[in-house]
């Protein structure tokens, strides 16, 4: 059996809706003679997001072994953000790579996007926090327009520190300090070193804190018991037992089964479980349209009974 299972985590209210344009059955449409209030500006770039992330996801599945964790959002919002200082042509290279068709989708509509959703992913809940930062230490030398300054900090949040960059270990100091605090301890030393004659580090940072809307209780949670990562090697370790509701479904034309697990809060996870030996067909068959799909196909919540390993996630050694 190979690697089982295929994390897509997908934070915020309706992101994934909102990213195909979607309409929630059941909902009543306007009144006669209201006008309909305006979409939220991030859906001009929310379905190029959710196309970049299953391209990224797709290159690393295939060259790199193992594990893999990332944050689409904080990638695209990054390289949106750098393009702001990019010359024209640049620039454009950069937005075209996320995926955007700058002839649909005027630059500043872009840019107004990832401000919307930002704002929206950092509304402020009773369950759940969820923060996306970036910051920009430039070296001393380095004088940047003050309008770029005042664009990244309007449109994507971003802090700009002087700092001195030839001195790079007390930088790199400076710096893991920074994101330590943006995340309560919990990102430490996550930034590789970096040579003297590095002029600007873009960093980003994203900090997510949530319970399951129906936890797992410890009195169901066995000690140890065996997990299979493919069909030679099996690994003891912790897994987790519930009897809930969840919504799920089982897609017999790519071979999966599909779970969507809730927390507290506008918050999901959605599990893809490939059968045995069909892991790359589950990642070719990935795209928009099939997360789509998925969402409108789930079948209402049963009562199942779900084991699953507890996972601890650790920086990778450089």
């Amino acid at each position: 059996m190979e690697p089982a299972w295929l994390w897509l985590w997908l934070l915020g209210a309706g992101i994934l809706a909102s990213a195909h344009g979607d309409k929630s059955p059941g909902l009543p449409q306007a009144s006669r003679g209201r006008l309909p209030e305006p979409a939220p500006a991030y859906r001009q770039v929310t379905p190029t997001i959710t196309s970049f992330a299953l391209r990224v996801y797709k290159q690393l599945a295939a060259q790199t072994p193992g594990n893999i964790l990332f944050s689409p959002v904080s990638i695209a919002s990054t390289l949106a953000l750098l393009s702001l200082g990019a010359q024209a042509d640049t620039s454009t290279q950069i937005l075209q790579g996320l995926g955007f068709n700058l002839t649909e989708t005027p630059r500043a509509s872009i840019h107004r996007g990832f401000q919307s959703l930002i704002h929206a992913l950092g509304l402020p809940s009773p369950k759940l926090e969820l923060k996306v930062g970036h910051s920009l230490f430039l070296d001393k030398q380095l004088k940047p327009r003050q309008r770029f300054l005042d664009d990244i900090r309007e449109l994507y949040g971003a802090v700009a520190f002087s700092v001195n960059l030839t001195d790079s270990a007390t930088a790199w100091r400076q710096m893991n300090d920074y994101v330590r605090k943006q995340t309560y301890g919990q990102v430490v030393d996550g930034l590789q070193e970096f040579s003297e004659d590095t002029p600007m580090v873009l960093l980003n940072y994203i900090f997510f804190k949530a319970k399951w809307k129906h936890p797992f209780q410890r009195y169901q949670t066995p000690k140890q018991e065996s997990f299979f990562v493919n069909e030679r090697t099996s690994l003891h370790i912790p897994m987790m037992h519930q009897k809930e509701m969840h919504r799920f479904l089982y897609d017999q034309e790519r071979a999966c089964t599909v779970l969507q697990i809730e927390y507290s809060g506008n918050a999901l996870a959605l599990l893809i479980l490939p059968d045995p030996g069909q892991m790359q067909q589950v990642e070719a068959a990935l795209q928009p349209e099939t997360l789509r799909t998925w969402s409108q196909l789930l079948l209402p919540r049963v009562s199942m009974k779900l084991v699953r390993p507890s996972l601890c996630v650790h920086p990778a050694s450089p």
